[in-house]
C-alpha cells in the first residue's frame, strides 16, 4: 500500500519516485507586485521597458517563479508530519522566462534517501523540483535536501 504523500515519513520515500502536482495561473498584478517589492529589474516592473528588452515583454522575477513553486510544494508534497525543513538548496537555475497568463505545476522527482548515521530520528531525502509551465515545458529546476522524521527511529 502506498501511504498518501501528507502523511510520509522519511521511510516512506523511495528514490526514482516522481510526484506532479499543482496548477496556478501566474498573473501580470502577481509579477508587478512582487517585482516592484522585491526585484524592480524594468523586464519585470515595466510592460514599456519589457518589451523593448531581451525578452520581448514582461517577466516574473525567478524569486517569484521559485515562491509559487514552493506554495505548490507545501501544499501538495511536504508531509506536515514529518517534515523538518532544508539545509539548502545545491542548484537553483531559471530555464525560461515566465509570463503573464502561463500556468504553472510541480514535477518532483526523488533523486536519493540517506538516514542519519548520527541522529536515527531523521533522514535526507535529495529532490529535483520542475516549475513546469502549461505545455510541460521546465521553466526553473531546483535540487536539494528535506529532512524527514523517521516513523521508527529505533530502526
Amino acid at each position: 500500500m502506498t501511504v498518501p504523500v501528507k502523511q510520509r515519513y522519511f521511510e516512506d520515500y523511495q528514490a526514482g519516485e516522481v510526484f506532479e502536482f499543482g496548477d496556478c495561473l501566474v498573473t501580470e498584478e502577481e509579477i508587478l507586485e512582487f517585482a516592484r517589492r522585491y526585484d524592480a529589474q524594468p523586464f519585470h516592473v515595466d510592460p514599456v521597458a519589457a518589451s523593448a528588452s531581451i525578452y520581448g515583454g514582461l517577466i516574473a522575477s525567478g524569486w517569484l517563479t521559485g515562491s509559487l513553486m514552493m506554495r505548490m510544494v507545501v501544499e501538495n508534497f511536504i508531509s506536515p508530519l514529518s517534515s523538518m525543513g532544508s539545509p539548502g538548496l545545491d542548484e537553483v537555475r531559471w530555464l525560461k522566462p515566465v509570463r503573464p497568463g502561463n500556468r504553472l505545476s510541480v514535477r518532483v522527482t526523488i533523486l536519493d534517501t540517506r538516514r542519519s548515521q548520527t541522529k536515527p530520528d531523521r533522514g535526507m531525502i535529495q529532490v529535483l523540483q520542475e516549475a513546469l509551465d502549461q505545455d510541460g515545458q521546465p521553466v526553473m529546476r531546483v535540487k536539494g535536501w528535506g529532512m524527514y522524521k523517521c516513523r521508527d527511529a529505533a530502526s
